[in-house]
């Protein structure tokens, strides 16, 4: 069988440095799986859209895409935005088939890049028993969505950190500075701030000004193109592949 193609998707955003970091990314899975072709495409605030993407897709020949969601939780985006875009698109477009993949989190990888930047920021694993963590999200309103960042934290719980506590950029409580004061007030000796958040943008920066006013001692930078994140891409690419290998020969 061809080779589907890879369209990543992202949410965008006004923030430069958001597209950025997602070409990085997308950068790195090339590097890692030569002969994959992976496309870029945003829901909203930069170019190109998927709509667009797809299209020179079918124009140039392909005949099958695997969508993949640059979203670590399935909420609104991964259960609505694009599926109906996908939809649309296939009208549009009947001779090329198009499948979405999984969601990115959770995932040991997604821990990994986490542990990663932290390391960065230098957090040692010595300090971790006198150190709280802070996992910031973006937050959202899906249950599904805040369920699985509650699991995440207890997870991580279990790693070695002294405490590990949940917040949000938007949509819930507690605001990261919250987080960080409530460490603080239980005696914690150290508090670090690790973002739950894929690139910069508005509510990263809503999360590191935060752990800054709060005093956090430590604050780790986004998950960026992290080469654990690429090696997930490309496990969440397999599995949808697979899914469709086995769907045509059933």
């Amino acid at each position: 069988m061809t080779l589907p193609a890879l369209l990543v998707i992202a949410h965008g955003s006004r923030d430069p440095r958001h597209a950025a970091t997602v070409h990085a990314l997308t950068e790195r899975v090339r590097a890692e799986r030569p002969g994959l072709r992976v496309e870029t495409a945003f829901l909203e605030f930069n170019a190109p859209s998927v709509p667009r993407v797809l299209e020179r897709l079918a124009a140039q020949g392909a005949d099958e895409v695997v969508a993949l969601p640059l979203l670590l939780t399935r909420a609104f985006h991964a259960k609505t935005d694009i599926p109906s875009v996908l939809r649309e698109a296939r009208a549009r477009l009947p001779r090329l088939r198009v499948r979405q993949a999984d969601v990115l989190g959770p995932s040991p990888l997604l821990n990994a890049t986490l542990g990663r930047r932290l390391r960065e920021a230098g957090v040692r694993p010595g300090d971790l028993p006198r150190t709280g963590l802070v996992l910031a999200s973006a937050g959202s309103s899906d249950p599904e969505a805040i369920a699985v960042i509650a699991d995440i934290a207890r997870e991580l719980r279990h790693t070695g950190w002294c405490a590990v506590r949940p917040a949000f950029a938007s949509a819930l409580l507690p605001r990261t500075e919250d987080a960080v004061r409530a460490l603080r007030s239980e005696g914690v000796e150290r508090v670090a701030v690790a973002p739950y958040v894929i690139a910069p943008g508005r509510l990263p920066d809503r999360i590191a000004a935060g752990a800054r006013a709060a005093g956090a001692d430590v604050l780790a930078d986004v998950l960026g193109p992290a080469p654990e994140l690429a090696r997930l891409l490309l496990d969440r690419f397999d599995e949808a592949r697979v899914a469709v290998e086995a769907s045509l020969s059933a």
